[in-house]
């Protein structure tokens, strides 16, 4: 069994994260941009603090933090799954279900937000992971 390449992992978690903010930004600026400012509106919040400065510099952040962790996962899982987009998918699996499943089953139980857009992110986040993951594997490989 080999070593984590920790350079390979954040570069391939780089070209994840970038993968992750496009399609991020693709949902929320275009899809489901007028339920989430509604779903504010309702909580008494202003939808516009949302998309502020800081506000975006973290969900950027944490885009490319979930890249990271995700080409991570897939360098532990290498050695047992072998190399390649089907590994590359179970670590998008497996990082979408505890940062993405688990989270958004906590929302939806609170009744916080609708939801119909609980589903729409839980299902474009399973598709994105998985993406993101496949990418980042692309790029990373073992020293």
């Amino acid at each position: 069994m080999g070593r984590i390449n920790w350079g390979r992992v954040f570069l391939g978690g780089i070209v994840a994260g970038i993968v992750i903010n496009l399609s991020e930004t693709i949902l929320n600026t275009m899809i489901v941009k007028d339920d989430w400012a509604e779903a504010m509106r309702a909580i008494g919040k202003d939808p516009a603090a949302a998309m502020s400065g800081n506000a975006m510099a973290i969900w950027i952040l944490w885009g490319f933090l979930a890249g990271i962790g995700i080409v991570w996962g897939y360098a532990a899982i290498r050695p047992r799954f072998g190399p390649g987009a089907k590994t590359a998918a179970i670590a998008g699996i497996g990082a979408w279900y505890f940062a993405g499943f688990l989270a958004n089953l906590a929302m939806m139980n609170i009744g916080l937000f609708p939801q119909k857009l609980i589903m729409i992110g839980l299902v474009w986040g399973l598709v994105e992971f998985i993406l993101a993951a496949i990418a980042g594997a692309w790029v990373y490989k073992e020293a």
